[in-house]
């Protein structure tokens, strides 16, 4: 048994999440509304301990990723950019903080391939604003829901950074790239209709209570097929 086998997600008081597994089926839920649940420091590390700790011991046949408040995510704290590396004489030393940011953004891509590699389908039910990393956890999942209220930015234009946590690879392969590519230049909104009919998204309701109890219907459904036997 590996090291990371050794984790019970369900028993650990995680500081983003709450997990919770029943009819075969992982409840993941991020629990910062009050932060509109960014993704500070400590998720970059919850989640694929979480994600692998489910896969590794089939703890479950399913998983469903879902939020709480008035918004999904509102994508990556900044503070996880925070720090800077310096010379000899104390300056900036731009050099060796370039390559401890392709090493670090390396380390956050790798956090949502763990949703990638998972041994069960991945459902994300999302509601109000899905921002920035938001988007690149979103597509790395199976299957997506949305709420009527629900929008999608990739974000990382506005802030003068580039989208590079997975959103481009994965993106491409769910909608248009003429429509990725639009997004990822303006940094627009776009709405949950609009992501229906394109395709980046399964289907759309009303309020959040009915995505999350379709999402959960879904993956009791996929959980019950022969297959996860």
């Amino acid at each position: 048994m590996n090291a990371r086998a050794k984790i019970d997600c369900t028993t650990q008081d995680w500081t983003c999440f709450v997990v919770s597994i029943a009819d075969k089926v992982a409840h993941i839920q991020l629990k910062r509304p009050e932060a509109m649940n960014s993704m500070i420091r400590e998720f970059w590390s919850e989640l694929p301990a979480i994600v692998r700790d489910i896969s590794d011991n089939a703890r479950a046949r399913c998983i469903v990723i879902s939020s709480t408040g008035k918004h999904f995510c509102a994508g990556m704290d900044l503070a996880v950019f925070g720090g800077e590396s310096t010379s000899s004489d104390g300056s900036p030393d731009r050099a060796i903080s370039a390559e401890n940011q392709r090493h670090h953004m390396h380390l956050l891509q790798d956090a949502f391939s763990c949703l990638d590699e998972a041994r069960m389908p991945v459902i994300a039910a999302i509601q109000g604003g899905c921002v920035g990393g938001a988007v690149d956890m979103t597509s790395a999942c199976d299957i997506r829901y949305a709420t009527a209220d629900a929008f999608f930015v990739i974000q990382e234009i506005n802030i003068g950074m580039t989208a590079d946590v997975g959103t481009f690879p994965r993106l491409c392969k769910l909608i248009p790239e003429g429509w990725m590519r639009e997004l990822a230049y303006t940094g627009r909104r776009m709405p949950a209709m609009k992501a229906l009919q394109i395709g980046w998204i399964n289907e759309m309701f009303e309020t959040q209570g009915e995505m999350l109890d379709h999402a959960m219907d879904t993956a009791r459904e996929i959980a019950s097929k022969a297959l996860w036997r």
